[in-house]
């Protein structure tokens, strides 16, 4: 396998995290395990195919860990992994910076922001 060159290391860490979907859904597992049909209904503006993709591409970067319960129906759980659980500072800052930059542009983010756990303080 040939060696990666980046230019600057945040290259490496968009090419794990970047996108529009792979930062929530790790903002979502910082909050605990979670079945794929539960991050569906955290994120209902995904299609399956592509919530399936990122949780892939996740997991093969070994930033989640996928955790099958061999049972009838099959059960699958998604969680941070110990390598992943690193990232929770970056996604605290990117989470503060956005609500600063909603309030900066439209105002109250209380009026944007939907009601759940990401947005409870």
């Amino acid at each position: 396998m040939q060696k990666k060159k980046y230019n600057i290391s945040v290259e490496a860490t968009l090419e794990v995290i970047g996108g529009k979907w792979k930062c929530v859904i790790l903002c979502h597992l910082t909050h605990g395990k979670k079945r794929t049909s539960e991050l569906k209904r955290l994120m209902p503006n995904i299609t399956q195919k592509m919530l399936t993709q990122q949780l892939r591409e996740l997991e093969e970067d070994g930033v989640i860990n996928r955790i099958v319960h061999h049972q009838i129906p099959p059960k699958v759980e998604y969680e941070l992994s110990e390598y992943g659980e690193t990232l929770q500072s970056i996604l605290d800052s990117l989470c503060a910076w956005g609500e600063k930059h909603i309030t900066k542009v439209y105002g109250d983010p209380s009026d944007l922001l939907e009601d759940n756990i990401l947005n409870n303080k």
